[in-house]
C-alpha cells in the first residue's frame, strides 16, 4: 500500500456509543411526576374517605355490641334508638332527628331505607314505640335486622 493513499487511513465502520440509562428523556420525567401527583391523589382521597365514614364503622361496632347485649328490655331499645338517632344526626343533620320522636322518628327511619324496604313499616313503629313501653311489643333480632339494613343504607 501507498503511504499516501487516503483511503488506507480510514478505519473499519464503527456504531456509535449508545447512551447510558442516566439521565433518562424528560418524557420519562414528565411521566414519573404525573404518577407521582395521581398516587398522592388516591392517598389523599382514600385518607378522606376513611376520615368521612369514620362514624360508620364506630355505629357497626357499636351495632355489635347491643346484639351480644340483645334483650327485650325497654332500655335495650332506648339505646338502639340512639346509635340510630346519632347515625340520623351524621348523615342528615339538616332535618334535626335528634329532635324528632314517635311518629316524626318512623317517617325519618322509613324515608332513608333503601327502595323496596317498605314492608319493614310495622318493625320500626315496634322499634320506636318500645323504649317507652314496659312490655317491648318489638323482637330484638327484627331490630337488630332494621338497623343493620338501615346502617347499610348510609355509605357515603
Amino acid at each position: 500500500m501507498m503511504p499516501d493513499d487516503p483511503l488506507s487511513q480510514l478505519r473499519d465502520i464503527h456504531l456509535p456509543q449508545t447512551g447510558g440509562f442516566w439521565p433518562p428523556a424528560p418524557g420519562w420525567w414528565v411521566l414519573v411526576v404525573v404518577l407521582l401527583f395521581a398516587v398522592a391523589a388516591l392517598v389523599w382521597l382514600a385518607r378522606r374517605r376513611h376520615r368521612r365514614n369514620r362514624w360508620l364503622r364506630l355505629a357497626r361496632a357499636e351495632l355489635a355490641i347491643l346484639e351480644h347485649t340483645a334483650s327485650k328490655e325497654p332500655q335495650w331499645f332506648a339505646h338502639l334508638n340512639t346509635l340510630l338517632k346519632r347515625v340520623a344526626r351524621e348523615r342528615y343533620p339538616d332535618e334535626h332527628p335528634e329532635a324528632q320522636s314517635g311518629e316524626q322518628w318512623t317517617a325519618c327511619l322509613l324515608s332513608h331505607l333503601p327502595e323496596g324496604k317498605i314492608a319493614q313499616r310495622p318493625v320500626v313503629e315496634a322499634l320506636v314505640n318500645s323504649a317507652w313501653q314496659p312490655q317491648p311489643a318489638a323482637e330484638p333480632i327484627q331490630a337488630l335486622d332494621f338497623a343493620r339494613t338501615w346502617l347499610e343504607a348510609q355509605k357515603c
